[in-house]
């Protein structure tokens, strides 16, 4: 179903719900007195309030590279500093397609100040945004080439802009990129963490449709980021693999978006790899001699895994940030110039790991689709990008309460609609790293429940 067709259903929705009939599910109102921010549960998993008396991220800025931004959002006035447009698409920065770069923003560093101090609050809102704008498919057509070049020229100017942290919630499956792009942008990325940046990006939510791997989530220089559920759980539609380095909640989360309403509940690795950004944010805003190895190690070190011990799985990675004990017990932060995720997957406790190579190579793409398309790398034509933000449905917040419909198109309002590629024979993308994989990737329809003892945030 269409975008149109989708804003029809939530408008209609929300006529109905202001006259007190309920369509579908509908949630109960966030709290009596409308407060949005008592409704964020993943606040309280991840104990904000108290880490917020050590650290709010004050003095950090995170590049978020997304389709566009509402500036003016009430709970983000003032967290924006000027950014760029890399999209191509009239209007700059301040224009979107979809809220879903707002929601990005929002859940990294919104203030709460909307409705008399009652709005969405970010994990960190004391950082600052780089809003940095690429055509995520809303506008125009969109083609491997463009998109992975866009988030190529973000990243470069983030880094030359100082930026230390960059969050990018948008993907490209293996079956749809193009190789020589994919290898371009990752010599990109690897430029980026020599100079000490520390990049994150979804892993991708299609662990249901193949699992494929997502670009740039999949890279070596970046830190895939996976989805949990507020029971600690990997969430079913989160891809597993060996490029999932730390997960964080993704599922229902409420946070500043450009519906009506302001605020929209959504789920999917893109929440999650906010999430992630905002906890490097705190710990760098105290550590700001730490490099982004240190950085990352202790976010390792410190993260919930409800296996117990140092074992990583390809799930849960090496397992949920905790970014309160990151701060309040965050270890030895070891070598500043060692990579605390070496290719041959060992522990980050105990002896220092070996460095990773800024030019290791690109993982090879799951096995492609058996329906038609371009061929991959055929220099005739392009296929169009399979582009899709690490984010799920959302669900706007209507009237202080969730407006559920049976049915969200299919999560329409953030990906593009898809036309698979068939792999051409000997176009091969490069070997994969020599990394090790821990655990086996479960089904994508199974993943172990956690026990109530093992959740990660209630410890």
């Amino acid at each position: 179903m269409g975008r149109t067709d989708t804003r029809a259903r939530w408008r209609a929705a929300a006529v109905l719900l202001a006259a007190g009939i309920v369509v579908g599910p509908v949630a109960s109102p966030a709290i009596a007195d409308g407060s949005i921010r008592d409704d964020q549960w993943h606040l309280d998993a991840m104990h904000a309030p108290e880490m917020w008396k050590v650290s709010r991220g004050q003095g950090v800025t995170v590049a978020v590279i997304d389709g566009g931004f509402k500036l003016d959002h009430p709970d983000l006035v003032g967290q924006f500093l000027p950014g760029k447009d890399f999209s191509g698409s009239p209007g700059g920065v301040g224009t979107y397609g979809n809220g879903h770069g707002t929601q990005m923003a929002g859940l990294i560093a919104a203030t709460g100040r909307a409705n008399g101090g009652k709005g969405s609050v970010g994990l960190a809102p004391g950082v600052k945004i780089l809003p940095l704008k690429i055509n995520t498919g809303s506008v125009g057509a969109l083609v491997s080439t463009d998109f992975l070049d866009q988030i190529g020229q973000a990243v470069t100017y983030a880094v030359d802009q100082g930026v230390k942290v960059i969050s990018i919630s948008q993907g490209i499956n293996s079956v749809t990129a193009v190789p020589a792009d994919v290898a371009k942008l990752n010599k990109i990325l690897a430029a980026a963490r020599a100079k000490g940046v520390l990049i994150f990006a979804a892993v991708g939510n299609e662990a249901q449709s193949g699992n494929p791997i997502d670009y740039p989530g999949g890279l070596p220089n970046v830190v895939g980021v996976g989805a949990v559920d507020r029971n600690g759980t990997v969430t079913d539609e989160s891809q597993r693999g060996p490029q999932v380095a730390l997960v964080a909640p993704g599922k229902d989360a409420i946070a500043a978006c450009t519906e009506p309403s302001g605020y929209c509940k959504g789920h999917g690795t893109s929440d999650a790899t906010a999430l992630a950004s905002a906890s490097a944010a705190l710990v760098w805003a105290v550590h700001p001699e730490w490099t982004a190895n240190q950085v990352l190690r202790v976010l390792i070190n410190t993260a919930g895994r409800s296996n117990g011990g140092d074992v990583r799985t390809d799930g849960a990675g090496w397992g949920a940030v905790r970014p309160r004990v990151a701060l309040t017990d965050p270890g030895d932060p070891g070598p500043a110039d060692v990579s605390p995720l070496p290719a041959d997957g060992a522990s980050p406790s105990g002896a220092p790991p070996a460095a990773v190579s800024a030019s290791a190579s690109v993982p090879a793409p799951s096995a492609p689709s058996p329906t038609g398309g371009v061929a991959v790398g055929a220099p005739s034509a392009q296929p169009k990008a399979d582009v899709s933000s690490g984010s799920g449905s959302v669900v706007p917040i209507v009237g202080g309460a969730v407006a559920g419909l049976a049915l969200v198109a299919g999560g329409a309002l953030f990906v593009v609609r898809r036309r698979k590629s068939a792999v051409q024979p000997g176009a091969q993308v490069p070997p994969v790293p020599q990394q090790q994989s821990m655990g086996a990737v479960p089904p994508p329809s199974y993943q172990p429940p956690v026990a109530p003892e093992d959740n990660p945030y209630t410890k």
